[in-house]
């Protein structure tokens, strides 16, 4: 849909994937469809078009606010455009010496000032609209950034030429887009959509989303294993937002509520905690073991290994218990569709998509 344009989140569906998955649940006889890793909502979007209520959880704070969002439509979109230029119009800077240090040095001094005149203008709108335009902001935070500050990661010390130059400019072209969207024939019928903000790996989430209702299949994307640290992905955004103010503020606040995919999320302690809870599985333990210790013994071999052998255990644990609460919600009979890669850190193949199917069996699943 294309809602899905309103900010990019490097996390997400191709169409022949969402094609494929929605055969494979038949998603014409659902009446209710569940997402618990529905990062900015685009299999949720894709949904609710095709007339399926949709329920999702997305553990990473911002990015759920952006999917719920999807899902609402305060009034007349003319009134989003108004307020748009009316803050364009108003937002000036004051102090930039108390932004975060990624913020001023992923700006020229100009357009910093703009940037925040904007946002402490949004912040203090007391609109229903008002969430749109911070999106419509976000959005145009890499475009306009002097630095490269492309997904996932930003790279501060690293100069580049601007996509765009007037900050105001892209603002109000992305909050007419949103207008757009918003005002489509698509968009003016009503959708039954919910995205909550929850680990999927605890239970209490998912009857605080669902509060009784019944799921009749999943299509979700898990978080590849190996890919990369969704919160530092989101830095440039969460601390311009002051969302958070600091690395270790980023870890509790959200990084902690996320799965762990890559080896920046690793520890020792969750390994062993990790190896514990997926002891429950002794066949499919027996067979993670093993590529466990051929990580360890690659990772032996280079002086500053990365941590993969400590991660492939924390990682299935993490989806091991996803798969636990899904199989708790859904309807006896329910399909469940995901859509994973592989990968071979270290050389060391790891054919993600069988461990999962076999980890699923190991909960339940057929």
């Amino acid at each position: 849909m294309a809602r899905n344009r309103w900010f990019r989140y490097p996390a997400g569906f191709s169409a022949g994937a969402l094609d494929a998955a929605f055969s494979a649940i038949e998603l014409d006889k659902r009446k209710r469809v569940v997402d618990p890793f529905a990062g900015a909502a685009t299999a949720g979007t894709a949904i609710v078009s095709r007339g399926v209520a949709f329920r999702g959880l997305e553990a990473h704070p911002l990015i759920a606010e952006l999917a719920q969002l999807k899902f609402v439509r305060p009034g007349d979109p003319a009134n989003l455009v108004r307020l748009g230029r009316q803050i364009a119009r108003s937002a000036d800077a004051e102090d930039m010496e108390e932004e975060a240090e990624l913020v001023r040095r992923s700006f020229s001094r100009d357009v910093l000032a703009t940037l925040i005149g904007l946002r402490d203008a949004i912040k203090a709108e007391d609109s229903d609209w008002a969430l749109y335009l911070k999106w419509a902001l976000l959005g145009v935070l890499r475009e306009v950034a002097s630095v490269r500050a492309g997904w996932p990661y930003q790279m501060p010390t690293q100069s580049r030429r601007p996509i765009a130059k007037d900050p105001r400019q892209r603002f109000l072209l992305r909050v007419q887009r949103m207008a757009d969207d918003l005002g489509s024939a698509a968009s003016s019928v009503a959708a039954d959509g919910r995205v909550g903000c929850g680990d999927a790996r605890i239970s209490r989430s998912w009857s605080d989303l669902l509060a009784g209702e019944t799921i009749d299949a999943c299509v979700s994307s898990p978080p590849y294993l190996n890919n990369f640290d969704y919160a530092d992905a989101t830095r440039l955004e969460l601390y311009f937002w002051r969302v958070v103010a600091s690395w270790q503020e980023m870890t509790r606040e959200v990084r902690d509520g996320l799965i762990v995919g890559a080896t920046q999320q690793t520890s020792k302690g969750g390994a062993v905690t990790a190896r514990t809870w997926l002891s429950r599985f002794p066949d499919f333990s027996a067979t993670l073991d093993q590529i466990r210790e051929d990580l360890r013994y690659q990772r032996r071999q280079r002086p500053r290994g990365k941590e993969y052998d400590n991660l492939v255990v924390m990682y299935f644990a993490d989806v091991g218990k996803v798969l636990v609460n899904l199989f708790a919600q859904l309807d006896p009979g329910a399909p469940a569709a995901f859509v994973i890669g592989d990968s071979a850190p270290y050389g060391v193949y790891i054919d993600t998509p069988e461990l999962i199917r076999r980890l699923s069996h190991s909960v339940g699943f057929d």
